[in-house]
């Protein structure tokens, strides 16, 4: 029975005549699983694990409905017989779990990512209007591509429907191609399909109804589109909801977001990171709840279940898009349903392996949960043929994950930790303006840990000798990393402190700060941010192209914007050669000229680390199964270390 204060939640909701048996909703997400545009068994196993898990619905990622409509080329394509096979084992495998699954079909228009062999793409939309994030000139549609493109939708559905998926989700969302005709600013035509909202929305409804008449009275038909577009030249919240209201008759729900993929600045909320607030979306779609006479699904940064039944409960919304919490924890439903709150591994919108890896080209996963994604491998670990001491040195991210992997599988299990609690670098990263959460890394594990019987030894620095007096089978070192110090030229008119010195109390001197930035990640931007609210100012010496470079989009563009708000002055391609006499003296990093600043009082620089493996070095010699992971092998991120502390454990 469900928990009474999460009642709402876990109500049925019925959407035209299928009834979903809770408001979890797994909403469209790229995964790149696919390699050939097909349904593909490691899909299968990553679709099974959330429906397993609980999740009422899920709506499967893009589905092309025409040869243009390949924006990456990892997307799956519905344009053709033989892709109903794939859908039909998708349907079955969730159906035997109580899942309804809805699928996507779409046309991005002038949204071009990429194209295959590293070529351009040919880009279409209502008109050409350039777009601005990928700096794409799109061909206007002619009347023959129109049609051939609508009839690829109808065709689309009509596979889906032939498969078992229980509906459809038209895609209008985040600036895609039938937005493109509903956007005034976008649509410049003069034909039928230009000018009024009727004509503007005539693409849409041509295809919305022809779907109907080519599926059956039963299957759902939707509606993903953007609340509003968070953009100058996107549709806004008033024009969004008028048009939802004009479409209302040929849906059976909408599903709204927020942003587009056309603008920087409106790409952020497509994924938005930790530093916006959970469940933000909901402060804008009430006004939709109440003025559509249809279902109103919401996603964008719901991240945990008591926040998604009191949006319902609000009126917000009636069902909740909680993808990141599912790609974080597939089993959160079941263990919100139980009461096990406490159990549920909690998303921290970090944004790095889940579309940050989308980013990239790769398989989505999971700092947290490195499972996901590679359920084929990890997602069910077999209890170990043959208990072991396993000694784990090292209380960070990896060392705790491989210990709790390794109880899991029933081995003795003790975690050595040298400082007064556990959690590694972790513990200065959540110190960070705006990055309080990643600290639920640390409370996550530690919740998981709990369970298990794992000796945990805090302020223990362990030698040799101490290995020796312990006996193990194994040992897993995690011993992580130290500061790098950069050699410079300098001497002591300038204060100069490193990023983990200023995160541990030490104070900057003076009223000028200048962050020298190797790392190019959130670091330097985090400390930044502390140290114009505390009334420094503050430059930033960047060792790259940008601010944030190495972090995933979202994260990057959103530390961007907020670097303009405070005015901190950035500074590109910049690295410290030295100081003396008051004088900050940087390097441009690809011409070698001097840059001069004057006026500095202090350096905070964030050089990034160097491996502490001396242990590791003694221990070689011993006999004793060892194994390094996480950043005493080279210092990396909490997601390397987390996914070593998976992978070594599973293997002993």
């Amino acid at each position: 029975m469900a928990y009474q204060a999460l009642e709402h939640l876990f109500s049925p909701i019925q959407v035209r005549h299928t009834t979903i048996k809770n408001r979890i909703l797994s909403t469209g997400h790229d995964t790149t699983m696919p390699v050939d545009g097909t349904i593909n068994e490691r899909l299968l196993a990553y679709q099974r694990a959330r429906a397993e898990g609980g999740a009422g619905l899920i709506v499967l990622q893009v589905s092309g409905v025409h040869e243009s409509a390949r924006y990456t080329t990892h997307l799956l394509m519905a344009t053709e017989p033989e892709c109903v096979d794939g859908y039909r084992k998708m349907a079955e495998m969730c159906h035997a779990h109580g899942t309804k699954v809805f699928a996507q079909i779409f046309h991005p228009g002038r949204e071009i990512m990429e194209a295959g062999e590293g070529l351009l793409a040919v880009a279409y939309s209502a008109s050409a209007v350039p777009n601005e994030r990928f700096h794409v000139m799109p061909k206007p549609l002619n009347q023959r591509m129109i049609d051939e493109i609508s009839a690829g939708y109808v065709q689309a559905a009509r596979y889906m429907h032939e498969a078992g998926i229980d509906g459809v989700e038209f895609v209008a969302s985040h600036g895609y191609l039938p937005a493109q005709f509903m956007s005034t600013q976008i649509n410049l035509r003069e034909d039928e399909y230009g000018g009024s909202l009727e004509n503007r929305l005539r693409f849409s409804v041509d295809i919305l109804k022809a779907i109907r008449a080519a599926t059956s009275d039963d299957f759902v038909i939707g509606m993903r589109i953007s609340a509003d577009e968070l953009d100058g030249g996107g549709l806004d919240a008033d024009e969004v909801l008028e048009i939802c209201q004009a479409l209302q008759p040929h849906l059976d729900y909408v599903n709204l977001t927020l942003g587009t993929s056309a603008s920087l600045g409106g790409a952020v909320h497509i994924a938005p990171p930790m530093a916006f607030k959970a469940g933000y979306i909901a402060e804008q779609t009430k006004v939709f709840k109440d003025g559509l006479n249809i279902p109103v699904f919401i996603a964008g940064r719901i991240n945990q279940p008591q926040d998604a039944d009191l949006i319902i409960k609000n009126g917000q919304a009636d069902m909740c898009g909680m993808t990141r919490a599912l790609i974080c924890d597939p089993k959160m439903p079941n263990k919100a349903q139980n009461n096990q709150f406490d159990d549920i591994r909690a998303c921290i919108g970090c944004n790095q392996a889940c579309i940050g890896h989308f980013h990239k080209g790769q398989p989505i996963s999971c700092i947290q949960h490195p499972q996901t994604g590679r359920e084929q491998q990890y997602g069910s670990l077999q209890a170990a043929s043959e208990r072991k001491k396993v000694m784990v040195i090292g209380g960070g991210p990896a060392g705790m994950n491989a210990a709790l992997i390794a109880a899991q599988r029933g081995h003795e299990v003790s975690l050595y930790e040298s400082g007064k609690q556990l959690g590694g670098q972790a513990l200065l990263a959540q110190q960070l303006a705006r990055r309080a959460e990643f600290g639920g890394l640390i409370t996550n594990l530690l919740q998981a840990m709990s369970q298990h019987n794992i000796d945990i030894q805090l302020n223990s620095r362990v030698d040799v000798a101490a290995v020796q007096a312990a006996k193990p089978d194994v040992v897993v070192l995690a011993t992580g990393a130290a500061p790098y110090e950069r050699p410079i030229e300098a001497d002591d008119s300038i204060l100069k402190l490193n990023a983990w010195q200023y995160l541990q109390g030490t104070a900057p001197r003076g009223k000028s700060v200048l962050l020298t930035d190797w790392r190019c990640d959130w670091v330097a931007p985090g400390i930044a941010e502390l140290l114009v609210k505390q009334g420094f100012d503050v430059s930033i010496a960047v060792n790259g192209l940008c601010l944030g470079e190495t972090l995933p989009l979202y994260v990057r563009d959103d530390l961007s914007a907020t670097a303009q708000r405070l005015g901190i002055k950035l500074i590109p391609n910049a690295r410290l050669y030295g100081y003396d006499n008051g004088t900050v003296y940087l390097q441009h990093n690809t011409s070698a000229e001097a840059m001069e600043l004057e006026g500095i009082d202090t350096i905070i620089a964030c050089d990034g680390q160097v491996s502490v493996d001396e242990l590791g070095d003694a221990l070689e010699d011993l006999g004793i199964a060892l194994y390094r992971i996480g950043d005493c092998n080279t210092p990396r991120t909490a997601e390397e270390a987390v996914y070593e502390g998976l992978k070594i454990a599973a293997m002993i």
